[in-house]
């Protein structure tokens, strides 16, 4: 079954048409049919089980037949991702939504390769790439991306999560799964929000890292190895779904 996206405002009872982009994807490339059933995600926790009413070049008309509420995760990641060259922010942006990430934050760090420079432009590409992968997976929790923002400044938000945690290269490092279960037992349940901070290519600069841990942010170890910045991102957020999920007497 094709899935598509449009935001909840956009979405009203009986009948309703794909936005342009969406339109032209399911009319010119999938090449959708009137009776065809298919499904619209909002991005927000609601699918939208729905038959193609008629498809006239970009315009395809959909009419809702019922709809399925998703109930969120029961803690919500926050990614503090370096930005990255290349696709491989990418390709960040494109895993941490497939493993639903609650929100991303591009930090421009020190030792980032990438500028800051046409800053709606990116943000437009890489909400792009987040709806066309909620589309590929079936999610339909589509994550927050913010504008990108130095490390420092971002402290300065002075937000608060029940377990920040940084991907470090320096020694006391402890394991995820370490935080976590320590968590649980001092709190009796397990952390709602959690904070991810990850490096760029060389790691943070020294006084971004003390900068970080100073704010409270506790260093983890990724293994023996050391990995490339969207290796890091990758790996942390599935080794927290994963501790986070599994099944605890």
């Amino acid at each position: 079954m094709h899935r598509f996206y449009l935001p909840p405002k956009k979405i009203t009872e009986g009948d309703f048409s794909l936005c342009e982009r969406e339109g032209h994807h399911a009319a010119n490339v999938l090449r959708v049919r009137a009776g065809e059933r298919v499904a619209v995600l909002d991005g927000e926790g609601t699918e939208y089980m729905c038959d193609v009413a008629s498809v006239e070049k970009n315009d395809v008309r959909l009419t809702m037949r019922q709809q399925n509420k998703a109930a969120p995760l029961p803690y919500r990641i926050t990614l503090l991702q370096a930005m990255t060259k290349g696709k491989s922010m990418d390709f960040i942006i494109q895993k941490a939504t497939e493993l639903c990430v609650h929100r991303i934050v591009p930090l421009a760090a020190g030792r980032s390769v990438v500028q800051v420079e046409n800053v709606e432009s990116r943000l437009e590409k890489w909400n792009s790439i987040s709806i066309d992968s909620i589309k590929q997976c079936g999610s339909p929790w589509l994550p927050v991306i913010e504008k990108p923002v130095a490390p420092r400044d971002f402290l300065a938000r002075n937000e608060r999560f029940d377990l920040p945690m940084a991907a470090s290269l320096q020694s006391h490092t402890q394991h995820p799964r370490e935080y976590v279960d320590g968590f649980l037992s001092d709190h009796g349940q397990l952390p709602k929000t959690l904070a991810v901070w990850v490096g760029p290519e060389g790691d943070f600069t020294p006084a971004e890292i003390n900068d970080i841990l100073t704010a409270g942010v506790h260093p983890i170890t990724l293994g023996q190895v050391i990995l490339r910045s969207e290796t890091a991102a990758i790996y942390t957020v599935s080794a927290l779904n994963y501790e986070l999920q599994s099944p605890r007497s």
